[in-house]
């Protein structure tokens, strides 16, 4: 630093500017020149206010403002480091790297389909129609076509107990209202989306986790709260578990629809990824379909932005319940977006876009594979997000590193979001489906990487 303290001495006498706005630009000169590189560490306070001639209180506030703008990192007892700018990622949502929402990749390769498709539909319906309230639930077309798409995964699917829905949440909603009153309780996995405990809160319905193994939810702890507690209902996530991405087994969906069958509670499955993978084991609804209501959407297989869902409930009767109760909080799905979704089902425009979809994500699991090769983590080649474990020897727990990958211009969602038990994992959901091509993908994951593979480094950044 001897070199560097004598040109920072002379361009502080001949700036302008207070000192303690002449160093951060000193500091950003010198990484754009080469004279700093990131990681360097900067003299402690008093021993760069001695090299410089200037009183503490200065360097301090110097020291302050290059950490406001990004140039600086430091951490109580281990010093102050040079961090660098940070060049953000472009991103269809944003300037930065958005790999929290748990969104699809979108293929280039549709759009221009997509954009002609819809023009030509609203050119030729009538406005005023799709302006009018609507029975709830969808015309026949609308169920007819959900019907085309559940079958896929429920060959048994009729349209009496079909409904289409504004988006997975409102009829997790609800589901959730109609099977457990305030106090009462649904019981889950140990992991669970975060909608889910959201509208658990929300309603006054208590969560009750289940212990896990590596094969999902442990049917022996379900079958002991049903004798002593029965619960409203099971939330399960079985295919593609967000955040998981475990897919449960052919015998463990048995093992639960039987004891959910001998106990007579009814199962919420909640299937957004269901589509995703070409040999997904049998639904619950399959299995247990008198007890099943199966819930999927076209969120995580066309877009998020069609807030369309389709509901199947078990029979006709218990369909007009439901669609009471999404009468009451949501009146009706926009008629526009189910005008696209059923136009798109039939054509089949949205099982191309699946097929595009679960390319892409295939595509982007490899180059995780590659790039994160050296930390162990837990992913599906159809679906595009992961579950990255922080290693041991970063010291750091998930929310800490969450909160460093924001401040590095990476969206990343920590354990603690997805627990119902109280003991979240160490561990990060990262979704591919964010950035905006695969280059951008391999960025983002190799920063992560780079993060991961330096634990000291990831000390200093600390603030």
């Amino acid at each position: 630093m001897t070199q560097t303290s004598h040109h920072w001495i002379r361009k502080l006498e001949e700036s302008r500017k207070p000192a303690y706005l002449t160093i951060p630009d000193l500091i950003e000169e010198d990484l754009a020149s080469g004279r700093l590189r990131p990681r360097d560490r900067l003299p402690g306070l008093r021993d760069l206010a001695e090299a410089l001639n200037l009183n503490y209180t200065t360097v301090a506030r110097a020291y302050a403002e290059a950490r406001k703008r990004g140039l600086l990192d430091a951490r109580a007892g281990s010093g102050t480091f040079v961090r660098g700018r940070t060049q953000t990622l472009p991103l269809a949502g944003g300037s930065s790297v958005e790999m929290s929402m748990n969104m699809p990749p979108e293929p280039p390769a549709l759009a221009a389909r997509l954009r002609e498709s819809a023009a030509r539909l609203m050119k030729d319906a009538d406005p005023f129609q799709l302006l009018r309230y609507q029975d709830f639930g969808g015309t026949a077309m609308d169920r007819s076509a959900a019907c085309g798409w559940l079958r896929a995964r429920l060959p048994d699917c009729r349209e009496e107990t079909v409904l289409v829905c504004p988006g997975i949440h409102s009829a997790l909603v609800a589901l959730v209202s109609q099977l457990a009153r305030p106090g009462e309780t649904i019981c889950l996995d140990s992991l669970a989306y975060p909608g889910i405990k959201a509208i658990a809160s929300q309603l006054g319905v208590k969560l009750q986790a289940l212990p896990r193994d590596d094969d999902g939810p442990l049917p022996h702890a379900f079958e002991a709260m049903c004798k002593t507690e029965k619960p409203g209902g099971f939330y399960c996530n079985p295919t593609l578990q967000n955040p998981s991405t475990l897919t449960l087994s052919q015998q463990r969906r048995e093992a639960l629809a039987d004891i959910a069958l001998r106990y007579n509670v009814p199962i919420i499955e909640d299937e957004p990824y269901g589509m995703l993978p070409l040999d997904a084991p049998s639904s619950l609804a399959v299995l247990a379909p008198e007890l099943t209501y199966h819930v999927t959407g076209l969120s995580k297989t066309f877009g998020a932005g069609l807030r369309v869902a389709y509901l199947k409930a078990p029979s006709a009767r218990q369909t007009q319940r439901i669609a009471g109760a999404l009468r009451a909080t949501t009146v009706m799905p926009s008629p526009f977006t189910v005008l696209l979704a059923t136009q798109w089902v039939n054509d089949g425009t949205a099982l191309d876009v699946l097929n595009a979809i679960r390319e892409e994500g295939m595509a982007r699991q490899l180059i995780a594979s590659q790039v994160l090769d050296s930390l162990p983590f837990d992913a599906n080649p159809y679906g595009f997000h992961l579950w990255l474990p922080v290693p041991s020897v970063c010291d750091w727990s998930a929310s800490e590193l969450a909160l460093q990958l924001r401040n590095q211009g990476i969206g990343a969602v920590a354990g603690a979001a997805f627990s119902t038990d109280g003991n979240p994992p160490n561990a990060l959901r990262l979704c591919l489906g964010g950035p905006q091509n695969r280059e951008d993908c391999r960025e983002a994951l190799q920063r992560v990487a780079d993060m991961l593979a330096d634990p000291h480094h990831l000390h200093m950044t600390m603030l």
